[in-house]
């Protein structure tokens, strides 16, 4: 029997990404974010849509973005091909993320955190061999975490 490969878009979004496939989510996440923990009971899955609330910032579509219980938002995708300044569109989604759920007015201790996930069918870091890389907004010298 021959399967499609999850690593083509829309066999990612069925497999991670649809209502019925919720705890297969869960489950992988909680792989590879918190080592197999079961931090992650529940989620919602949102709409991928993640536009900018200016006119004029560049709308973007991701793979999967869920909601957890806490309110913590995640972006994840799936990328199969090298592109340019990848690590810049992670970034930049990852921003989004956060900067949307903010109305004007609303205070910003209402943000609520947020995490990307991202897969890649290519070496993205050449000087590591890790296969999951952790990465935190934290001073550079003093290690502390914002």
């Amino acid at each position: 029997m021959k399967f499609v490969s999850p690593k083509i878009d829309y066999a990612f979004k069925k497999i991670f990404g649809s209502q019925q496939s919720q705890d297969i989510l869960i489950s992988f996440l909680n792989a590879i974010i918190y080592g197999g923990e079961k931090i992650i009971q529940s989620l919602t899955i949102v709409n991928p849509f993640n536009p900018g609330q200016v006119i004029s910032l560049k709308d973007t579509y991701l793979d999967i973005k869920a909601v957890l219980v806490d309110g913590s938002i995640l972006v994840i995708e799936m990328q199969v091909a090298r592109m340019a300044a990848f690590n810049k569109l992670v970034a930049y989604n990852l921003a989004k993320a956060c900067a949307n759920q903010l109305e004007t007015g609303e205070n910003y201790p209402l943000l609520n955190p947020a995490m990307a996930v991202t897969i890649t069918d290519f070496i993205l870091f050449k000087d590591t061999e890790d296969v999951i890389n952790e990465f935190v907004f934290q001073d550079k010298k003093k290690k502390l975490n914002v």
